[in-house]
């Protein structure tokens, strides 16, 4: 199966997720690519969208490779096979990891503005990315996340490595990767268009999905007075 944009896998994705429906949860998406895949999974479970930050921290001179992650909340996660293999200095890892918390909060600021974080003190959280390959990036948020005390963190993802999926089912309290395909290559292979999400079209995204909820928020209290 190959989806045709993120917003089709987001569709997919809810439908695997619908259990969840008008349940009390929360949809954080890892912004940039993330967020139009979790828009439809909150539209679709009438639940509130929000972002969580997180930059990958990439090896110098192959920033594709990546050998851990940083997150919001000061969590950092490191690719320990990658970083001993390639013996990276902690005096490397600490520049890289200063120039991303830089683009974090920049991040924070274009998208969220002047809105508090979310509350997710126990509430279940849906965590949601356009799909995982090495996994660092998610391992980074769901141990910020969990720093938080939620009752639940449950990562969701249209597509993941078969490995990555599996080696999640430890850390976290569910996992749900709508397809892990064999062989994998890399994300980006199982869409037709991957093209690169921008801070604006995230920003239309929120809006969107704060202002749907409110109105479904609302017309819920009406039936309910009725």
């Amino acid at each position: 199966m190959i989806y045709r944009d993120r917003i089709e896998a987001g569709k997919y994705l809810a439908s695997q997720l619908a259990n969840y429906a008008n349940d009390d949860v929360l949809v954080l998406a890892l912004p940039r690519g993330g967020v139009p895949v979790a828009y439809e999974v909150a539209k679709a479970l009438n639940a509130p969208l929000d972002i969580f930050l997180v930059r990958k921290l990439g090896v110098p001179g192959h920033e594709e490779l990546a050998m851990g992650a940083i997150a919001s909340g000061g969590v950092r996660v490191l690719n320990h096979d990658v970083v001993d293999h390639l013996l990276i200095p902690a005096a490397v890892i600490d520049s890289v990891a200063a120039n991303e918390l830089r683009e974090l909060e920049r991040r924070e600021r274009a998208y969220r503005g002047s809105r508090p974080e979310p509350e997710v003190r126990e509430k279940t959280v849906i965590l949601v990315d356009d799909g995982l390959a090495t996994g660092s990036t998610m391992r980074a948020a769901a141990a910020a996340l969990r720093q938080q005390n939620p009752a639940r963190i449950i990562v969701a993802v249209p597509v993941s490595a078969p490995q990555t999926c599996d080696e999640y089912r430890m850390g976290v309290d569910e996992i749900v990767c709508a397809i892990t395909p064999e062989p994998f290559y890399g994300v980006g292979q199982w869409y037709v268009d991957f093209s690169q999400t921008t801070d604006d079209e995230v920003r239309d995204l929120l809006e969107r999905g704060r202002n749907e909820y409110a109105v479904a928020q609302e017309r819920q209290e009406m039936a309910h007075s009725s």
